[in-house]
């Protein structure tokens, strides 16, 4: 009698166990289906995101009120137009800033005066970057990085200093061979008035460039040109006010 109590209740006990099993294996089911649905999903959005990132977008800005325009991925940049008097501004100022660079180098081994040192520095450091500069923007657009003077198309030495001589403000030869031979107050002299006169040169060739009609149009040396002569009346600045303490 005993056993026959407890047969049903074992069984029953049983059968809940089951579906209790049953139950969870189902939810377990669920949870795993949702989880592969969401790494499909995820996966789906990488690789969408991985197309769209290797595939350039163009776009087109509109003029004012208007809407910008998204322009076709094979879409290729060209170069602003210059003038020929930008090549030859660009020219011209790499061998103008190729003599302030020589005449600083001579600083170290002529004078003790700090400030000079300082400013020279300043001005090496400052020009000779501005070179790199200059020389990039050429070999872009396929020019040559030096200036070539008329009817002398492959110029040798010579026909670089006639170049270098033509340029407004440049030191003659005299001029570079005496600021050589100097030493001390007489070198920091020599330099400040033979600095001041090569700063004014640049400014002139600034205007110059302006003045042309069509000239200084293109971005990059519009920023140049204006960088470098309000740097180089500050420059211009400092080095009389130099003068007039030395006087």
């Amino acid at each position: 009698m005993f056993s026959y109590v407890l047969k049903p209740k074992l069984c029953g006990f049983r059968g809940e166990r089951k579906a209790r099993s049953a139950r969870v294996f189902a939810a377990l089911f669920d949870v795993l289906l949702a989880a592969t649905a969401s790494m499909a999903f995820f996966a789906s959005s990488a690789r969408a995101q991985q197309r769209d990132l290797a595939t350039p977008v163009v776009v087109q800005p509109g003029a004012p009120g208007q809407p910008s325009k998204r322009l076709p991925a094979s879409t290729k940049g060209t170069l602003p137009p210059r003038s020929q008097a930008d090549v030859e501004f660009m020219q011209g100022m790499i061998m103008h800033h190729s003599q302030a660079v020589e005449m600083t180098a001579l600083i170290a081994s002529h004078t003790e005066n700090k400030d000079l040192r300082s400013l020279g520095a300043k001005i090496s450091s400052s020009q000779s970057d501005e070179i790199k500069f200059m020389q990039r923007w050429l070999a872009a657009r396929g020019e040559s990085i030096s200036m070539a003077m008329p009817g002398m198309p492959d110029m040798d030495k010579s026909g670089q200093t006639m170049a270098m001589a033509m340029m407004p403000g440049m030191l003659t030869p005299g001029q570079m061979e005496a600021l050589r031979n100097s030493k001390g107050a007489e070198f920091d002299h020599l330099f400040l008035t033979g600095m001041i006169q090569h700063h004014n040169g640049a400014l002139i060739m600034v205007k110059d460039l302006f003045e042309t009609a069509g000239a200084g149009q293109d971005a990059d040396i519009f920023n140049f040109a204006t960088d470098a002569d309000n740097t180089q009346r500050a420059e211009i600045r400092i080095m009389q006010t130099m003068l007039e303490k030395k006087s």
